[in-house]
């Protein structure tokens, strides 16, 4: 019974004090709390092996990605730049494309092994529409996580960057454009930054 009341007259107590905290300044709460926290020992924790679990696969919808547009040819150079700079950067990869699925992974599983090796995951996804340009701009605008979009230099897209064949208004895409040279292979493989973007989506170069 004398454990009972004591135990009603500190709940009583604390019940009383609730509020106390409201009239303390946030220097003397921190202070209050740290003397509390160096004087409770923690106990240890025991962790127990479950079997036939397996770990949570990352959702890879929230993780960075390196967009490549793919056209009718993907050229060596091409992936190999892509796979370094998504290794380096420990983004992974999406694939546009407006070729079939089935067209769009013949151009790709020559590479499946390197991009494994690099430990980089890849998709691959097939866009529809008239206008190349338009469907891009659509999937990048509702894809906030990719970071830049590539392209060879020789296709639709670079050529348009790299000569100016369309306006400038027309092509704006929401993200950076890297236009990857393949021309002089045997002398290394450059990523051109061919446009940028501020954060309204304004090109700024």
């Amino acid at each position: 019974m004398k454990k009972l009341t004591e135990t009603m007259k500190e709940m009583l107590d604390a019940l009383a004090c609730a509020h106390a905290g409201e009239y303390l300044s946030a220097g003397e709460k921190t202070a209050i709390l740290s003397r509390k926290s160096s004087t409770i020992k923690p106990e240890p924790v025991v962790t127990e092996a479950v079997t036939g679990c397996a770990e949570p696969a990352r959702a890879s919808s929230n993780a960075r990605q390196v967009a490549l547009y793919l056209g009718s040819e993907l050229p060596p150079a091409v992936m190999e730049y892509v796979i370094e700079t998504c290794s380096r950067t420990q983004h992974d990869l999406t694939v546009l494309t407006f070729q079939s699925e089935n067209s769009g992974r013949a151009l790709l599983d020559p590479y499946q092994q390197a991009l494994e090796a690099a430990g980089v995951d890849m998709q691959l996804e097939s866009l529809t529409g008239d206008e190349p340009v338009a469907g891009l701009r659509r999937y990048l605008r509702s894809h906030p996580e990719v970071a830049f979009l590539a392209c060879k230099d020789a296709g639709y897209l670079g050529r348009s960057y790299l000569h100016g064949s369309q306006s400038q208004k027309k092509n704006t895409l929401p993200v950076p454009v890297v236009v990857i040279t393949t021309a002089g292979e045997n002398s290394g493989t450059r990523g051109q930054l061919a446009s940028d973007k501020n954060s309204s989506g304004e090109a700024v170069a």
